[in-house]
């Protein structure tokens, strides 16, 4: 499991102007199943992606995708994390 810490490096104009695309991508991935939840922070400074990925190197493929880091619109943390306990709505959607 990997979670995807964004965080804005252009101002929102950019942000908007690559929205749409950036929208795309994360109905692409959770399409394919491998995006669990995500969503804008609060403020405004970035965003988050619950992802569920066999390996980092399918984390960094997937983040590869994204308009906001092929434009340089934002710099993506990956973290890996492995869930040891997890609410049943949860369990369900990895199973």
């Amino acid at each position: 499991m990997f979670f995807f810490n964004l965080t804005y490096r252009k101002p929102l104009e950019e942000i908007e102007r690559l929205l749409p695309e950036h929208i795309r991508y994360l109905d692409d991935w959770y399409a394919q199943g491998k995006f669990l939840c995500s969503g804008r922070k609060n403020p405004r400074t970035g965003g988050v992606i619950l992802c569920a990925c066999e390996n980092r190197e399918e984390a960094e493929h997937i983040r590869d995708q994204d308009p906001f880091y092929k434009e340089g619109a934002a710099r993506y943390e990956i973290i890996e994390f492995l869930p040891t306990k997890m609410s049943d709505g949860l369990q369900a959607l990895l199973h």
